[in-house]
C-alpha cells in the first residue's frame, strides 16, 4: 500500500495499515514529516514529492495493491490518481479538499472522500480496504450505518433475509434497514431477496467490520 502525505489524515491511514500488518510505503515532500513517519510506524518513508512518477517507482507503485492520497492539494491528489490508473493500481482512494474537483476524480473512477479536515484517516483506510462500502456514518460508541453494494458472487446475493439468517450470514446485532434496487427504496422484510446490485444499508452494533460486510462482497478483506 502506499500513502501519499503524513499530514493529521496520512498519519492516521498509517497506524490503521501497519497496525494490521500491512507493508506500507509513505511519500512525504516534508522532511521532518517524513522522518516522524519512519519513526513512529512501521513503514517505509520516502522524502519527495508524491505526484512525481520517480517517487512513486521507489515506492514500488507497479506491485502496488492500493494508494491513497491525503495531500491538502486536489491538484496534487489528482495527479496521484492518474499515475495510479495509468499503472494499473487495483484500488485508489483520494481526499477532495474542493468538492468542485469531486467529478475529475470520479472520472478516473477513483473511491473519493469529500471534505477530509472534518474526518479522520480512518474513512480513507475503510474506503481502500473495502471499497463496496459507499458511506458510513458513526451511531454512538462502536455501532455504525453503512451503504454497501451487493455483488453478484456475494454469499447473500439471490437469499432472502430469513435464509441469511438461517445460514448464519448475520447476527442479532446486524440489520438491513433498506435497499435501493432500480431507483427506488425497499424496506426489506424476512421474505425479501437480496439481489446482486442492490445497495444495502445496513446497521451493525459492531461497526463495519470484515466480518459483517462479508456477506455482501465476493472478496472480502
Amino acid at each position: 500500500m502506499i500513502v501519499v502525505g503524513a499530514g493529521r489524515t496520512g498519519r492516521r491511514v498509517l497506524e490503521m495499515a501497519t497496525n494490521e500488518g500491512h507493508e506500507v510505503v509513505v511519500i512525504e515532500q516534508n522532511q521532518q514529516r517524513a522522518q516522524e513517519a519512519s519513526t513512529d510506524f512501521d513503514c517505509l518513508a520516502i522524502h519527495d514529492d508524491g505526484a512525481s512518477v520517480e517517487a512513486l517507482v521507489e515506492a514500488d507503485i507497479e506491485d502496488a495493491d492500493a494508494m491513497i492520497a491525503t495531500t491538502d492539494e486536489d491538484a496534487t491528489n489528482l495527479l496521484v490518481m492518474m499515475h495510479g490508473r495509468e499503472f494499473g493500481v487495483p484500488s485508489l482512494v483520494s481526499s477532495v479538499n474542493d468538492e468542485a474537483n469531486s467529478r475529475l476524480y470520479r472520472q478516473l473512477s477513483v473511491n473519493v472522500v469529500e471534505s477530509p479536515h472534518g474526518l479522520t484517516g480512518e474513512y480513507l483506510y475503510r474506503a481502500v480496504q473495502r471499497p463496496a462500502i459507499q458511506d458510513f456514518m458513526e451511531v454512538g460508541k462502536g455501532a455504525e450505518i453503512f451503504e454497501i453494494t451487493v455483488d453478484q458472487e456475494s454469499e447473500i446475493a439471490g437469499l432472502t433475509l430469513d435464509e441469511a439468517g438461517r445460514k448464519g450470514l448475520f447476527d442479532d446485532e446486524t440489520i438491513v434497514v433498506a435497499l435501493e434496487r432500480d431507483g427506488d427504496v425497499v424496506i426489506p422484510r424476512g421474505k425479501t431477496r437480496i439481489e446482486a446490485g442492490d445497495l444495502a444499508t445496513v446497521f451493525s452494533l459492531d461497526g463495519a467490520t470484515s466480518e459483517t460486510t462479508a456477506p455482501f462482497m465476493a472478496e472480502p478483506w
